[in-house]
């Protein structure tokens, strides 16, 4: 069997490495290089470029050529390149199929096996996007997997021994934190989070920003309107960012950078740490949140951890590294290469799912992935109620019995929910189908049970079945009916920012169905045994029963003050002392 090379597919750069001896090996492409720029562009002739030679000419080519690709990945983007209209699986499949013949060139041989690493908040439309690319490419792709679980794998080879680590990624356009738990060939990922959106490429943009701004205060030039004057900022920006790691500060030069008034314009401007620091402090701070989210879901202190490993390039930033220092009391461990190693675990993996027994320590590594949000259906009085919370372990399979809201129901209709809100319409509906044969009986006799399986691939299939007869539906929730990227992280910021208001009107939403349910019980007992009460004893209860019958039909969850809801707790406890002897009867 031929090799399976490993893809660590970037937004900004990309890597790809190899097994050989047993060691993970990166292999460079026809420059030396260890890592490949993400880019590619189309010259006046036609020529693609791909690479170092795509980047080098971005600025006298802005129009045709590509970057950061990848935080387009799952979406309809289309780009316009010498007049062929481009998706960004297409874009993607040409760095693979580059990365694909470097490795070939290294190797001597044919490559048509491959494992690629994607951020472990992508979604599974992004996924399979990535996955399509890498067909495209020419490639079989055996796995994708996420690129915490594939750095953790680079450094659970050479350190075996048991132990929790987070992995903090912050790459150039996608930021993930993972907790994973090392063990005797079993690397488990216990809780995830992330950004898809958050990366390199914003603390880049943070200082063009200010550099427009500069100059246009300085100079009366507004840079924005030359394509070619943004694109050298951009890469000058960069560059800066990378020297400020390293030094207290940075000098951007750049001269005839764009004309004004038919004169040449120079630009010349100093960063400082301490400024860069101040204009990307709440992006730093952005990934605080993931990090002790991860950390809460997985039901673990920062102090539990054995390792804080640092992956991707923006993890060179001091304030980044101070920041993970200060939330987990740990330094950062150093014996991993941050542009690497992600690219390094997937070639592991691909030696082992090739059955290869070269890589001793890593064969028959079995590697758990988790779901990233909760997986609900929608239940009386618009409830989302949880069946898989998020951050289980892949594969699922549980069940969960549900029961009728109304008497002498035939069938039921199961509302799929993805999210974090406990109100169904505050979630996102994946799917809906309806189960149809059911008993007839009163309401909350039938048993219906409701059955989440999720395999490795992330596909999802819901099915119902009335255990009285036996009557069974199904559903498959495919990529297209999933949650986007934009939706997922809105919804755990809704859940969030919205905690308390959500809890009070759950709550509320929950004593109205018990006290719906109180009447139903006592109406069905007074038709029983209303004859054996004397008289005064009846006219209290339908007293009573008519209070809260009139609150109950008013009863607004989202609209209801807190008197109201005082008001019909007292009324539906009045009716409960009032028609507990009742409904003793019954007993």
């Amino acid at each position: 069997m031929s090799k399976v090379i490993g893809i660590d597919l970037g937004t900004t750069n990309s890597c790809v490495a190899v097994v050989e001896g047993g060691v993970p090996v990166i292999i460079p492409n026809e420059k030396g290089e260890r890592t490949t720029p993400s880019v590619i562009a189309f010259t006046e002739s036609g020529e693609r470029l791909v690479g170092s030679a795509a980047r080098r000419q971005a600025a006298v080519n802005p129009e045709r050529t590509v970057a950061s690709i990848k935080r387009h990945m799952g979406t309809d983007w289309r780009k316009n390149l010498g007049g062929k209209m481009y998706s960004p699986q297409e874009i993607s499949a040409m760095i693979l199929r580059k990365l694909r013949e470097d490795a070939q060139n290294y190797l001597g041989e044919t490559i048509t096996d491959a494992v690629i690493t994607v951020p472990a908040y992508f979604n599974d439309i992004q996924r399979q996007a990535t996955k399509d690319a890498g067909r495209i490419a020419g490639l079989n792709v055996l796995r994708i997997i996420n690129e915490p679980t594939s750095a953790a794998l680079a450094y659970g080879l050479n350190n075996g021994a048991a132990q929790k680590i987070m992995v903090y990624d912050l790459g150039g356009g996608t930021f993930d934190v993972s907790i994973i738990e090392i063990g005797d060939s079993v690397i488990e990922v216990l809780a995830t989070a992330g950004d898809n959106h958050l990366g390199g490429d914003d603390f880049d943009e943070r200082i063009v920003n200010h550099l427009v701004a500069e100059c246009r205060q300085r100079q009366r030039v507004d840079l924005t309107r030359d394509t070619t004057a943004m694109v050298r900022l951009k890469e000058a920006a960069e560059q800066a960012k990378k020297e400020l790691s390293a030094t207290e500060a940075a000098t951007i030069s750049l001269p005839f950078i764009t004309q004004h008034a038919g004169q040449p314009v120079h630009f010349e401007a100093t960063l400082t740490r301490a400024k860069f620091n101040e204009l990307t402090r709440d992006l730093v701070e952005r990934t605080e949140g993931p990090v002790r989210s991860a950390l809460n879901d997985a039901g673990i202190a920062a102090s539990e951890l054995g390792r804080v490993l640092l992956v991707g390039g923006s993890t060179r930033i001091p304030a980044v590294q101070e920041m993970v220092r200060r939330i987990t009391g740990k330094e950062p461990s150093r014996n991993i290469n941050p542009d690497e190693c992600v690219a390094q675990g997937a070639a592991m993996q691909g030696e082992t799912l090739s059955g290869s027994t070269a890589l001793t320590a890593s064969t028959g590594i079995l590697l758990l992935d988790v779901t990233p949000l909760s997986l609900a259906i929608e239940t009386v009085g618009g409830v989302a109620t949880r069946v898989v919370e998020r951050n289980t372990t892949l594969p699922i399979h549980y069940s969960q019995i549900f029961t009728t809201a109304a008497a002498f129901q035939s069938s039921v209709e199961i509302h799929v929910l993805q999210g974090e809100r406990p109100m169904a319409r505050d979630n996102k509906t994946i799917g809906k189908f309806r189960l149809k044969g059911i008993k007839r009986a009163a309401a909350g006799v039938p048993q219906i049970e409701v059955t989440f399986d999720i395999d490795t691939n992330g596909i999802l299939t819901v099915s119902a079945r009335d255990k009285d007869t036996g009557m069974a539906q199904s559903i498959t929730i495919t990529a297209n009916e999933k949650m986007s990227e934009a939706e997922i992280q809105q919804a755990i910021r809704d859940a969030e920012q919205y905690a308390s208001q959500d809890g009070a009107q759950r709550d509320k939403m929950t004593t109205i169905n018990e006290a719906q349910r109180l009447l139903n019980v006592t109406q069905d007992a007074l038709n029983r045994h209303g004859k054996q009460l004397d008289k005064e004893e009846k006219k209290r209860i339908k007293a009573d029963m008519a209070l809260l019958t009139k609150i109950v039909y008013k009863a607004k969850p989202e609209k209801m003050s807190d008197a109201d809801f005082e008001a019909l707790k007292r009324a539906a406890e009045t009716l409960r002392l009032s028609s507990e002897h009742l409904r003793g009867m019954d007993t």
